[in-house]
């Protein structure tokens, strides 16, 4: 089994800066399903899809213009058969890298790798959420 977690990456030309404070409007690029709040430590916020999914996140880590790190202290997808709490104490990951006028966003879920039961539904969805979601919301303001 591989345990190496889901990550992806996409590439904006937007200064770290922009970037940064956009991570922080969750419901505009991740679920309109959400409640809370996310701009500083200790903040926490639930995304819940009816009971097909309920997650809620902490903010544990922020390095401004750099880092943001999510753990998810709860967590039930109830379409899973075998563990529907696979996401708690999964941590999301991230990572704002400045290259010259352009800035990448590394993005990793601690904890979903493939072998879990929801690897690859869960790898279909953040591919949207990060390369198509976020990535319009960062350079083209849309929001979902």
């Amino acid at each position: 089994m591989n345990n190496k977690s889901y990550t992806t990456t996409i590439e904006l030309n937007k200064s770290a800066n922009e970037v940064f404070k956009c991570l922080s409007e969750v419901p505009k690029w991740w679920s309109k399903d959400y409640r809370g709040r996310s701009t500083n430590v200790g903040d926490e916020f639930i995304i819940q899809h009816g009971d097909l999914h309920y997650s809620r996140q902490r903010l544990i880590e922020i390095v401004p213009d750099k880092k943001v790190v999510w753990l998810v202290v709860d967590s039930r997808l109830s379409w899973l058969e075998n563990d529907k709490n696979e996401w708690t104490n999964t941590k999301m990951v991230f990572d704002v890298e400045s290259n010259g006028d352009k800035t990448m966003i590394h993005f990793t879920h601690e904890g979903l790798a493939p072998g879990k039961e929801c690897y690859e539904r869960c790898e279909q969805g953040w591919n949207m959420v990060i390369k198509e979601r976020l990535l319009n919301f960062v350079t083209a303001g849309k929001e979902i």
